[in-house]
């Protein structure tokens, strides 16, 4: 059989999504872009808006596939299965759990067998194998699913559940299996990756297992998904400074730079903390890229609120800043809250927070022309240029001949350029 794969939403749809894909060829089938007998969507439910894409997806991919079977499985299938069933355009459901039954359900209506879907409970972190896309160094590794914070904004604790976690044993084997087929990085990543092993044994959390797999795997670079501002306390940075595989990138959810609006989110800091860890992690790591999320015009946010987050983001000098307009979402606290801010507001907003972050991204990038940085080839580009990436945030863009897939080199950065740095190999 011909599966097909599409993707909306974070970076744990994507490592389900490729650990789908692995499964699927583990199974004898062919992985397409067209063509496909069997569609599987994986489906994001972060907002409103995220919803509706969702459901222009599953339009356009049965307009592209008239006679494929077509399934859908994560966060909208599993709270909004009716949703997805009044597309018209989804055969299959499969939601936030037991992912890996959506293969064979697929084989069985290609086949004509059709066994009905439905979205799942089960309160068990899910093992998938990670998957190794083509062409690539790095790998992405979910290893913690679930959220028990209930953010005012947020729906994902509703859509994945309480936190559950890969067991360690696990983990080490997954990294294991990664390694032998040749990556050099792996992200780990989770829903709210700072709560790993909460729901294990008392013994078991985030900053040991990093511990156990730095010290074990010195040649593999391992890079931190999304954390709680919270985990990079000084604590954090002792144990683990000590490390140079670890890279030098901590994205760090602000959400809000003022205290009573994060009281408004239910965030568990204020502003006061989140710099006090900002700079130890600086201390600790030299010239690290912190970059974080913002959300502006949450419910009742003023002007004098909104310019409270402005300088803070300017306090913090990150590198860079993911901004997104407030969208209101169904079911969570804050769609009920008063003072919705109008739309064209947040627009504005968030336009004058993008500047002021393109210009921190710039100001932090410009300190490193003139360096020299280990860098890692990935991928050519045009203009004769390869895509590498190094223990830093940013890619940087190097020239020069003879560069090949996993095999590291010295390169010195000349200049700014596009979203990352361009540089030079270093002879």
């Amino acid at each position: 059989m011909k599966f097909a794969f599409h993707t909306l939403g974070c970076k744990v749809n994507l490592f389900e999504t490729q650990a789908l894909m692995q499964l699927a060829a583990e199974r004898g089938h062919e992985i397409v872009d067209q063509g496909a007998d069997a569609v599987i969507v994986n489906t994001c439910t972060v907002t409103a808006v995220s919803d509706h894409k969702n459901i222009r997806a599953f339009h356009k991919l049965r307009r592209d596939n008239p006679d494929a079977v077509i399934a859908a499985c994560g966060c909208f299938a599993q709270l909004e299965p009716e949703r997805v069933r009044a597309s018209g355009e989804i055969d299959l459901i499969c939601g936030t759990r037991e992912r890996a039954a959506i293969l064979r359900q697929c084989e069985q209506a290609v086949c004509g067998h059709v066994e009905p879907a439905a979205t799942h409970t089960d309160e068990r972190f899910e093992v998938l194998p990670a998957g190794v896309p083509r062409g690539r160094t790095r790998a992405l590794l979910k290893i913690e699913d679930g959220c028990d914070n209930f953010c005012a904004y947020c729906i994902i604790p509703y859509a994945r559940g309480r936190v559950r976690s890969m067991p360690p044993e696990r983990v080490e084997s997954e990294v294991n299996r990664l390694q032998t087929f040749g990556v050099h990085e792996i992200v780990l990543t989770g829903i709210e990756l700072s709560s790993y092993g909460r729901d294990l044994s008392q013994d078991i959390s985030l900053v040991p297992l990093l511990r156990s797999l730095l010290g074990a795997h010195p040649g593999l670079r391992f890079r931190l998904g999304s954390l709680d501002p919270r985990t990079a306390d000084q604590a954090f940075c002792n144990e683990l400074s000590g490390y140079d595989n670890l890279a030098r990138h901590f994205h760090l959810s602000l959400q809000s730079g003022c205290d009573s609006v994060l009281q408004r989110m239910n965030r568990k800091y204020d502003t006061a903390l989140f710099h006090q860890n900002v700079s130890s992690l600086r201390r600790a790591f030299p010239d690290c890229s912190i970059t974080t999320d913002l959300i502006v015009g949450f419910p009742g946010e003023t002007e004098a609120e909104f310019q409270e987050t402005l300088t803070f983001l300017e306090r913090c000098a990150f590198a860079s800043v993911h901004v997104f307009p407030y969208s209101r979402r169904a079911g969570t606290r804050a769609d009920q809250m008063e003072g919705q801010v109008p739309q064209p507001v947040k627009e504005a907003r968030a336009a004058r927070a993008k500047a002021l972050a393109e210009h921190l991204s710039e100001r932090y990038r410009a300190g490193f022309v003139g360096r020299a940085l280990s860098v890692l080839p990935e991928h050519p580009v045009s203009g004769g240029l390869w895509a590498c990436h190094s223990s830093f945030f940013f890619p940087v863009y190097l020239s020069g001949g003879g560069l090949s897939k996993n095999t590291p080199v010295s390169a010195r950065i000349t200049e700014l350029y596009r979203d990352g740095l361009r540089a030079e190999k270093i002879l």
